[in-house]
């Protein structure tokens, strides 16, 4: 039994792979074991982030229509790009993101506002 060969782990300073790369990515270790959750919260551990509920701009305001010659207030949920701001980022209701489109198609339309960005 004496013949039996012993397989040794790698020591903690050798390295397993070229460069000095540890595991797949090139992920040398770092503050948490693998198989740690991770701490709630940013980098205070602070706990959950608080996500404001958004309202709609124009509920509050208690704007009814929303005038396509209104250059300035369009542009607010028209991106640089040109393509027009989805509801999920905005906050506007459904109904004003509706007539906000409209507006801004007519807008478009009129030569008020381009249809994408200039290069």
């Amino acid at each position: 039994m004496s013949d039996e060969t012993q397989v040794k782990a790698p020591e903690s300073g050798a390295s397993s792979g070229p460069a000095g790369q540890s595991g797949p990515g090139g992920h040398t270790g770092g503050g948490r074991p693998a198989g740690a959750p991770r701490p709630a919260g940013g980098p205070g551990g602070r706990g959950k982030f608080f996500r404001r509920k958004k309202v709609c701009k124009f509920c509050t305001e208690k704007i009814d229509a929303i005038p396509y010659r209104d250059v300035r207030l369009l542009q607010g949920f028209v991106a640089e790009r040109g393509k027009i701001v989805p509801r999920r980022l905005t906050g506007v209701c459904t109904t004003h993101q509706r007539r906000l489109t409209r507006a801004i198609k007519q807008a478009r339309n009129i030569a008020l506002l381009p249809f994408a960005a200039r290069h």
